[in-house]
């Protein structure tokens, strides 16, 4: 099976599961997946699976990543903040969608080779920092959309508070075993809530959401 044949089979299961946004599936499209992921991986980029990209983290399986982004609604002119850069893939999406991207990232080791992926790649639009992600990054707040890759307790309230008024944030909610995609939209200091699905993420780590011991205890039988 060709790569072409490949995303095709991909596109028809994303589009079978929900994902009508022709922006999003046309970012997916031209952003190469494969490039995101270790060598070992790369015949596995255009299935509808997660991956593991090291450190004990994971890319997200396709129908994730397009359900979160597709959730943001993102027309292009956004500022976008995303928490947990991870491999870069799904911040090079968000570059391809919004204005401008901030994207942090807890682990330094991942935070430089997804900068230096994503520079080679050409995207001049998106500034990954390293640090807390649970604490946002409120030099560049207001944000438009916020999306989060990482499980946390509830929504940090850092990132509520540096949501823009009408801007809508994706966060997995819920403990170990049990997780929500939650979208939250913002208007007028007050927030609406969407409930999209059961998922499952690694644990987001922080001072608004788990701490690194506890994370350890509750995510042992992963």
């Amino acid at each position: 099976m060709t790569e072409s044949d490949q995303w095709a089979k991909l596109e028809r299961e994303l589009r079978k599961e929900g994902i009508t946004d022709s922006r999003v599936l046309d970012a997916m499209a031209r952003v190469p997946r494969e490039l995101f992921v270790p060598t070992e991986c790369r015949a596995h980029a255009l299935r509808n699976i997660p991956l593991p990209i090291g450190h004990g983290q994971t890319i997200s399986q396709p129908l994730v990543v397009a359900m979160m982004t597709q959730a943001l609604e993102l027309t292009g002119t956004e500022t976008i903040l995303e928490v947990g850069t991870g491999s870069g893939y799904q911040c090079a999406l968000l570059a391809e969608l919004g204005r401008k991207v901030v994207s942090i990232e807890r682990l330094e080791a991942l935070a430089t080779a997804a900068r230096a992926r994503l520079a080679k790649l050409g995207y001049s639009n998106v500034e990954v920092v390293i640090g807390d992600g649970t604490l946002g990054y409120p030099e560049l707040a207001p944000y438009d959309a916020i999306i989060v890759t990482a499980s946390t307790p509830t929504a940090p309230q850092p990132l509520l508070d540096q949501l823009a008024d009408g801007g809508r944030i994706v966060v997995p909610v819920g403990s170990h075993s049990c997780q929500e995609l939650i979208l939250h939209t913002k208007r007028g200091g007050k927030f609406t809530t969407q409930r999209l699905g059961a998922v499952r993420f690694v644990p987001l780590i922080g001072e608004a959401g788990w701490q690194e011991r506890e994370a350890d205890l509750l995510f042992q039988e992963w």
